[in-house]
């Protein structure tokens, strides 16, 4: 059976379609000793395609193994191969497979952390991408800001964008108070930004997202921030069944993981800086047995949730139980109470005298410079 070439290619790992269709426009690529064209069709076992005077593909090489990379990604780095600006990107922090390319599967953009998939596998790359399989993906939303259920039933009814209507297909409410509530919100679609351009359509911002979930595949809650691994035989071929792909019947042999050790590890100087907040909320990706689902009408779920967070500077930690509301605690001058003043001897002329104290600062707990007291000079 014949198929385009750029299909082929794509197939394999080596470009993505749009990119091959380029090169073969600009006469790049040769099919067995012949410039190849837009639109040639070939059996993909009876070519050999070179791309500036490379081989990428023959009969002897075609055969990639289909292997997933699950890796948890943070925020602060790009879902790109290269960055002209020189910033981090998620290829830097994941191995080289033995063969054929990683694809990522969906775009997060760079203030967005969570579940990301690579593939050796074009075909599966481009089925779980194309919108005909209506593939789910969920993100975990905080959301800053009072939400309403006409907001909640717009979000789900669908709203105007600027690239046309969009809207949620599940809404759950996880916990949180006040300002900011998690939710966990479900699309069948990738546009860009497209969680964080819906909820501002209703006035709402997100201040916080982590996709949780892709094609039935959850984040492992066991993958750190920067760390990946291979997905199982089942986790895979759940993938291909969601978008009506033949299984396998075994993983290929597994990637040395040694050769994927992030460079910033290696080099904790090199780490970015990572925008926005970056408290650990671990419960805004577990599962809720309690959440329950929104409808376009009735009362407003509330269900429980104990969130722990780290400590931001001048704040302890605090935990968020239902039917309760909590403060910021204002840093405090750490039992130093009113004004110090110092004695002063008649001939002195600075703070401190013969028979007074000797004023300065000091750090409380909190890094606030407070002033202190000194030693009693007899």
């Amino acid at each position: 059976m014949t198929e385009k070439l750029q299909k082929i290619l794509s197939r394999a790992g080596i470009a993505s379609r749009r990119s091959l269709e380029s090169m073969i426009l600009e006469g790049r690529v040769i099919v067995n000793g012949q410039i190849a064209t837009v639109g040639d069709r070939y059996e993909a076992d009876s070519i050999t395609v070179k791309i500036d005077g490379r081989t990428v593909f023959s009969p002897e090489t075609q055969k990639v193994a289909c292997r997933v990379l699950m890796y948890h990604k943070p925020e602060g780095e790009l879902t790109t191969l290269s960055d002209p600006e020189n910033r981090p990107t998620v290829y830097d922090h994941i191995p080289t497979p033995p063969s054929g390319r990683w694809i990522y599967i969906g775009r997060l953009d760079i203030n967005t952390s969570g579940l990301l998939l690579f593939t050796t596998d074009g075909e599966l790359a481009n089925a779980l991408m194309h919108p005909k399989y209506e593939v789910e993906r969920v993100y975990a939303a905080r959301i800053y800001g009072e939400v309403t259920e006409e907001q909640l039933s717009s979000l789900l009814s669908g709203v105007m964008l600027e690239d046309g209507k969009a809207s949620f297909s599940k809404i759950n409410y996880v916990g949180g108070e006040g300002r900011n509530a998690w939710y966990h919100v479900t699309l069948k679609e990738g546009r860009k930004r497209e969680v964080r351009r819906l909820w501002e359509a209703v006035g709402l911002k997100v201040s916080r997202l982590i996709r949780i979930k892709y094609a039935g595949i959850d984040l492992d809650p066991n993958l750190k921030t920067g760390q990946f691994r291979e997905l199982s035989l089942n986790e895979l071929n759940r993938l291909r069944k969601a978008v009506r792909l033949d299984p396998i019947e075994e993983l290929a042999p597994s990637i040395d993981l040694k050769a994927g050790v992030s460079k910033f590890k290696k080099n904790p100087s090199a780490k970015p800086k990572v925008s926005g907040s970056t408290r650990r909320v671990s419960s805004a990706f577990k599962k809720d047995d309690n959440k329950k689902d929104y409808k376009k009408s009735g009362s407003k779920p509330y269900g429980s949730i104990s969130r722990k967070d780290d400590a931001d500077e001048g704040f302890k930690k605090r935990s968020f139980v239902k039917g309760r509301s909590y403060s910021r605690e204002e840093p405090k001058n750490d039992g130093f109470k009113g004004r110090i003043v110092s004695r002063r001897s008649d001939d002195s002329s600075s703070r401190s005298g013969k028979n007074g104290y000797d004023r300065g600062t000091k750090e409380n707990r909190f890094g606030t410079r407070v002033k202190s007291r000194g030693n009693f000079r007899k």
